[in-house]
Formats: C-alpha cells, structure tokens, sequence
C-alpha cells in the first residue's frame, strides 16, 4: 500500500480549492460584500491577534460549528498561520455545500507581513 505524505495531502486539497492572496482579501475588506474572514487557527495562535472582524472557528472544531455560524451561500475567505489547515478547511466547507470559499495563501504571517489590520 502507498501512503500519502502531509504535503500529498496538502497538495491534493489546494488543486480543489480556490486561493487568494492576503493583498487581494486588504482590497475588499471594506465593501459592501467583503467576505467573511473566517480563522481556523487554534485558541494559542488568535490569543496572539487576528485578522480585523474575523471569525474564529478552530480547524478542530470546523465541521461542528460553522453551519450555526456561516450561511452556506455566503463568501468566505479562510486563513490559518501559512495556509495549509485553511486550505483543508476550504476543502472541507465545499464538501458541504458552502459555494464561494476561498483559502488565503499564506495565511496569517502574510497578513502581517502586508502589514494589514489586525486586532486582539
């Protein structure tokens, strides 16, 4: 039997979800129909800072959460600290119907290094 490496499995996740980058997710944050931010990050990591008005679901915890909190037509744009659990994240919501998702490349430390606005 062949087993798949994290970064088979990472890759396979990211040929089946949409990225954006960090600077393309600044330009929108102030429009009328700026995504949700949606942060899988675990508690530790958001204690740290966020992303300015984002939600936070940890990865753990997605599956169980985010029908309560997310609307399954809203646009989502998802981060985690480099983008590998977001883009698992992504994957997983459009296996449950969510239709707009995307997974921010790079995640957190893009952000910061942007230098766009945080909180927390």
């Amino acid at each position: 039997m062949t087993y798949k490496t994290a970064s088979d499995l990472i890759a396979e996740a990211k040929s089946r979800i949409r990225e954006v980058s960090a600077a393309d997710v600044a330009k929108h944050l102030d429009e009328a129909d700026a995504p949700v931010l949606l942060d899988v990050r675990e508690p530790q990591e958001t204690n740290l800072g966020r992303i300015k008005g984002a939600m936070v679901i940890p990865r753990g915890t997605l599956e169980t959460k985010v029908e309560a909190l997310i609307p399954r037509n809203a646009k989502v744009v998802i981060y985690c600290a480099s983008g590998n659990r977001s883009a698992f994240a992504a994957d997983t919501l459009q296996q449950m119907g969510y239709t707009d998702v995307a997974s921010m490349a790079g995640g957190w430390n893009a952000w910061v290094g942007l230098g766009g606005p945080v909180e927390g």
